[in-house]
């Protein structure tokens, strides 16, 4: 009879793991002027070229950015997007906006965009036939998987996402056709907040997953929360908030 965990890593591998995506964090404020080894890069950028794609595709590239004048021009471009940005909020909320450090462009040694060919493939690319923002949802694989590994080397990540995408296409010297996913600030860090930093400043707190969880049909809940799932799930979030702990 086969061993339906054959394939299961160890309890520490596994545990590893978790921790990994149980700590990750984006990072804004702490970074450390420390250089990125290559040899620890070479790990983050070969994690994220080994992240899944629609078709096999691997519609990304990886820009790095170290010069001080172009993280000086993309963070003249955040500026801006972020100016714009905080007029569209409710005035209670705008103050809060207004306290909140959202980028990390300048401090960060390292400022890394991941980007999208949506072309590289050509037109019809196997499992993007029906769906064609399968390609975007792939080159997000990579920034996780990149994120994932970079928490268990030590370093911190911060994605920032409030930018003109033309102005920041045009601050990378980046072709119109090329989608810019993710610009990201890399480094080391002081430390790691033990919460998000959104949920620390009262921006928004965690949904509870019993509350986003339906079954066989859209809308369809476990009013009655006697799914054993429904009451593990429950289990396990009240433990991580409590105790700070993982799922073992």
């Amino acid at each position: 009879m086969e061993n339906p965990n054959q394939h299961a890593f160890t309890p520490a591998e596994r545990a590893a793991v978790y921790r990994a995506i149980f700590n990750r964090r984006d990072v804004r404020g702490q970074f450390l002027s420390t250089p990125v080894p290559d040899a620890v890069l070479g790990r983050l950028l070969l994690a994220a070229h080994h992240a899944p794609s629609v078709g096999f595709m691997q519609p990304w590239n990886f820009l790095l950015v170290r010069s001080p004048e172009v993280k000086q021009r993309v963070q003249q471009v955040f500026a801006k997007a972020n100016g714009e940005a905080a007029l569209l909020f409710p005035e209670d909320q705008r103050e809060i906006y207004s306290r909140l450090k959202l980028e990390g462009i300048v401090e960060a040694p390292l400022n890394l965009c991941v980007t999208c060919d949506r072309e590289r493939s050509g037109p019809v690319v196997l499992g993007r036939t029906h769906i064609p923002t399968m390609d975007l949802y792939s080159s997000v694989c990579a920034v996780q998987n990149l994120w994932l590994a970079a928490r268990a080397e030590g370093l911190g990540v911060g994605w920032v996402s409030i930018f003109n995408q033309t102005e920041l296409q045009q601050a990378l010297g980046m072709p119109p056709e090329i989608v810019p996913i993710a610009y990201l600030c890399l480094g080391y860090v002081s430390h790691f907040h033990d919460k998000p930093e959104l949920e620390k400043a009262g921006w928004l707190p965690r949904l509870s997953i019993t509350d986003l969880l339906y079954y066989d049909q859209w809308g369809q809940a476990d009013r009655q929360r006697q799914e054993p799932l429904t009451v593990t799930l429950a289990a396990m979030q009240d433990d991580i908030q409590q105790r700070g702990a993982f799922p073992g």
